[in-house]
């Protein structure tokens, strides 16, 4: 037996022991976001061993109701909000949860009130469970100050007012990318353990990168603008390579990638959705958070990402984001869209 080699797998960077570390440099800390993480983490194991055991389960089929985004909803995506919601509410420390799944707002329980908001989609691309195609949780926390009746008016403001964000991905490896504000960490769980570990420490994106991430399929109803960027990306006029064309389908997926090797993801609106598809509180901030965090920019076509006040909590957005040149590029052909109107 190595006991060297056992010695050293109890001196690994754990989650848990990275967010106490982070709560150390704040010494008015009470320890409230490090159980509130602590529970997020414990919702993300859960639903991953689900994923893996989806097929054998029976909890592929459809549960047969639609959810208020007009998508038919998997049983998994139903197990998943649940967990999520049980999980939250358990900590003690939340007083708001709004989840992709639900109409409305949840508002938590006076007797175990908090003072985080948590917003959250609990299954992203969950059409793509059938085929074993990476999906993934991702959340985005906000803190209301020193309120006894936090009320909707709390959960609608700009993504700036966002203190953490992360995803959490499950695919060949479960991976959960998190940022508390300053640098974004990937942590791998390690089923032997049952801890995730971290494996990316301080994600940086390349500044320019040489993926684009788009579906191609709605290019027929794109505006001028994006329709410009993606020729541009396959028909460069300055002599460079044009870029490689990679679309899961899968936000989690996708953004995973465009953080880790660069370029650009865009789900821009359209003919057919003018506001964009992605919903603004629990997709597109979460990510544009990361994004920015990582080096990166987040683009809605008009505006900074994190900028978007929504007056909705299902709201959608166009959203261009990744490496930090290619949405510059972007942001470029709008600006001269608009001087030329």
């Amino acid at each position: 037996m190595d006991h060297a080699a056992q010695a050293s797998q109890t001196d690994l960077m754990t989650i848990t022991r990275f967010v106490l570390n982070e709560q150390s440099k704040h010494p008015e800390s009470r320890g409230d976001f490090t159980i509130l993480l602590s529970h997020i983490v414990l919702g993300c194991k859960f639903v991953c061993s689900a994923v893996n055991k989806a097929g054998l389960a029976k909890l592929i089929g459809l549960a047969g109701e639609t959810n208020v985004q007009g998508e038919e909803q998997k049983k998994l995506d139903v197990l998943s909000n649940e967990v999520f919601i049980k999980a939250l509410t358990s900590s003690g420390r939340t007083c708001i949860l709004v989840s992709e799944e639900d109409e409305e707002a949840i508002f938590v329980a006076p007797s175990m009130h908090g003072r985080y908001i948590v917003v959250f989609d609990p299954l992203d691309g969950s059409s793509n469970i059938d085929c074993g195609v990476s999906i993934g949780t991702i959340f985005g926390i906000y803190m209301i100050k020193d309120k006894v009746q936090p009320t909707l008016e709390d959960v609608l403001q700009s993504g700036n007012n966002m203190i953490a964000a992360g995803y959490c991905m499950y695919g060949s490896s479960c991976m959960l990318v998190l940022s508390t504000g300053s640098g974004v960490n990937g942590f791998t769980l390690d089923p032997s353990l049952g801890e995730f570990i971290l494996t990316h420490a301080d994600i940086k994106i390349p500044k320019k990168g040489k993926i684009y991430s788009v579906n191609e399929g709605n290019a027929k109803n794109w505006d001028g603008p994006t329709a410009k960027y993606v020729e541009k990306c396959k028909f460069p006029k300055d002599g460079s390579s044009p870029k490689s064309l990679r679309y899961v389908g899968s936000m989690v997926a996708d953004v995973h990638r465009t953080l880790l090797y660069g370029g650009i993801f865009l789900y821009p609106a359209d003919k057919k959705s003018p506001n964009g598809k992605l919903r603004v509180l629990y997709e597109v901030f979460p990510m544009s958070f990361l994004m920015e965090k990582a080096g990166g920019q987040a683009f809605t076509g008009k505006q900074r990402a994190l900028d978007l006040i929504p007056q909705k909590i299902h709201e959608r957005s166009p959203i261009f984001l990744g490496s930090y040149d290619d949405v510059e590029e972007v942001k470029a052909l709008y600006a001269a869209e608009e001087q030329k109107a």
